[in-house]
């Protein structure tokens, strides 16, 4: 009798690095040691002799690309992923920062569960992300896009914050899938059919709001995304630890965090409720540069180069145009 069995899934991880040598290693170990058939690595031009390690790995499902210039994360994770569809046609792809990594049984669990998961329609699963020490990572904390649901948007506006449209820590303990409309790269799978639907993250973005801006398009082409608790993901990140004041020590990712906010509010609020959005958001914006004391000046300059960029549509500008305008203002202060 012939063997029913279906085809294994073939799954490619994608992971962006940038100077972070020692993460990486425990990264791509966890990788190698477990069920996953390619490992794509987009090294941004590290400094810290990551690419030399890269190099030296012997494994054969490694893949290592090194773009000529920094391409952030989310140019990181465009050229990543196209490479990984297009050498090796993987059933799905998982992403992941350098500083990330699947638990031991993850990408077991998500062999034994994304073929039903994709038989009940579900095109990208996103992971239970945590901080090494069991917390929660609010960073990754999936969501539900309250201009879609009257509900969430309810609870949102009624004072609830982030806890009106983001899943709650109850969430994490469900049994089964749960439906959700935005995600993080870190531990976001994506299968075949997501990719065909949605295409690549917009490399164009850079850094901060990719990973929102893409799950957000998937869902609006009609693609359903599940968080699933049963796959979890540590995340070795001291960025946007609760309880911290926000603070851009490096001012130039002001630009691009105001940029692709707005962008992503935008696409989450639709054209007619994106305008009164705006007025409060910023408003917000507005009230942190007193945080930014001697730099107020920079952020103000930076906030208002991204919001004018945001409502143009206006893409085009590269990291060093960015960081030139910040050297010269510093300049100027410092006279």
């Amino acid at each position: 009798m012939a063997d029913a069995s279906p085809p294994a899934l073939r799954l490619a991880a994608v992971v962006v690095t940038f100077n972070r040598l020692e993460k990486l290693k425990v990264t791509l170990g966890r990788l190698l040691e477990g069920p996953v058939d390619h490992v794509v690595v987009v090294d941004n031009g590290s400094s810290d002799g990551s690419r030399a390690w890269l190099e030296d790995q012997p494994d054969p499902r490694l893949l290592v690309i090194l773009p000529e210039e920094n391409l952030g994360g989310a140019g990181g994770f465009e050229t990543g992923l196209r490479a990984a569809v297009e050498r090796f046609d993987p059933d799905w792809c998982v992403v992941m920062d350098d500083d990330a990594r699947p638990a031991p049984q993850a990408l077991a669990r998500v062999r034994d569960m994304a073929g039903p998961a994709l038989a009940a329609g579900w095109e990208a699963l996103a992971a239970a992300v945590y901080f090494p020490d069991g917390r929660i990572c609010e960073m990754n904390r999936p969501s539900r896009n309250p201009f879609w649901s009257p509900r969430h948007f309810l609870r949102t506006a009624a004072g609830g914050g982030r806890a009106g449209f983001h899943l709650p820590d109850s969430a994490y303990h469900a049994d089964g899938l749960l439906p959700i409309d935005a995600a993080s790269f870190v531990g976001l799978f994506l299968s075949r059919a997501a990719i065909a639907r949605a295409g690549y993250p917009d490399g164009s973005l850079f850094i901060y709001g990719d990973d929102l801006i893409y799950t957000l398009e998937l869902r609006r082409a009609g693609g359903h995304i599940a968080f699933a608790p049963d796959i979890e993901f540590e995340h070795d990140t001291a960025t946007y630890q609760a309880g911290t004041p926000f603070r851009h020590q490096a001012l130039w990712k002001v630009y691009y965090n105001t940029r692709n906010a707005l962008h992503a509010y935008r696409l989450a609020a639709g054209p007619v409720l994106f305008w009164p959005i705006l007025a409060v958001v910023l408003a917000k914006w507005l009230l942190r540069a007193r945080i930014y004391e001697a730099d107020r000046g920079t952020y103000l300059a930076l906030m208002g180069l991204g919001v004018g960029d945001a409502l143009r549509g206006n893409r085009a500008r590269r990291q060093r145009e960015i960081r030139a305008r910040v050297r010269r203002m510093e300049a100027v202060r410092r006279k």
